[in-house]
């Protein structure tokens, strides 16, 4: 079932829980790119925000809803661009920009609504903070991978914001993989109710440059790439996670390297330009995780 909505509508969204009698609610609606945050930040803030209390306080009433993962981003620790080392889920939260400083709020929130109401309650939250996720499928805006693909669908042109910035680059499976892993033990133990990191291990960091090059090898095609502008708005130049806790305490593990992760990305966005069958295609990438 699936119904079109708006998480700032309250009562749209209650009468849709009330009507489905959810027992996991996975919340990962937002506005989630930085630069539009920047361009209308009271969006970003109203729907990942407000959003968030929208999701907590309609669940807060529907009896059959035993586990939240409430899904924010590796955005959501202050960040002065050191890069001394990973973050863990105890670091300070904040954000320069208004997307990163959003999913911070929606961090707090998220914290008041399972001390206040959850905590006794057979309700447990925990929220989870993946980094740059990359996979078949994503058209967004002012995103690396796509972006790229554009640029190959049409002039070959391509326009990058710092292409020394350092993320965590994973596929989307993977954290997709740690959150219902999550839910399942959130089912059982209400010490999972807490923040859990899904981020790539053991992987060298990457800069923006250097995945670019990896899909241009993959793609056997070269790119035109042209610097930002002056004005670019500010995003941080390094930002890592440190998963230790989920790999000790959930038995979570990455199932591709970041080499893999691109390479299922480009071969998803390969066959898309050929004109295949992509639900067959992404049900295909699927089941070859699953059996990883």
């Amino acid at each position: 079932t699936s119904i079109k909505g708006d998480i700032t509508d309250y009562d749209s969204l209650f009468h849709a829980l009330k009507q489905h009698n959810p027992d996991i609610l996975f919340h990962l609606a937002a506005q989630p790119i930085v630069t539009t945050s920047y361009k209308n930040p009271i969006e970003t803030f109203k729907t990942n925000v407000l959003g968030t209390v929208h999701v907590l306080e309609a669940a807060k009433h529907i009896e059959s809803i035993r586990g939240i993962i409430n899904v924010t981003s590796d955005k959501c620790y202050e960040n002065d661009g050191s890069g001394n080392r990973a973050f863990v889920e105890t670091d300070r939260l904040g954000g320069f920009d208004p997307y990163s400083a959003s999913k911070a709020c929606a961090e707090l929130v998220a914290t008041s609504y399972q001390k206040s109401f959850f905590r006794t309650n057979t309700l447990h939250l925990a929220s989870v903070r993946a980094g740059n996720v990359i996979g078949g499928g994503d058209w967004a805006e002012d995103r690396l991978f796509p972006d790229i693909i554009r640029a190959y669908l049409q002039d070959g042109t391509l326009n990058i914001r710092n292409k020394n910035a350092i993320r965590p680059w994973q596929h989307v499976l993977d954290p997709l993989h740690g959150y219902i892993l999550l839910a399942e033990k959130l089912w059982i133990d209400a010490e999972c109710a807490a923040a859990w990191n899904f981020g790539p291990i053991n992987e060298p960091n990457r800069t923006v440059h250097n995945v670019i090059q990896s899909i241009m090898k993959l793609w056997n095609k070269p790119l035109t790439i042209l610097s930002p502008h002056t004005n670019t708005p500010y995003e941080s130049p390094i930002l890592t996670l440190d998963s230790t806790k989920a790999v000790n305490k959930l038995g979570w593990t990455p199932k591709l390297s970041t080499d893999h992760s691109i390479a299922w990305t480009v071969d998803w966005y390969k066959k898309y330009a050929s004109g295949e069958n992509m639900e067959s295609f992404t049900r295909q990438q699927i089941d070859a995780f699953k059996n990883l």
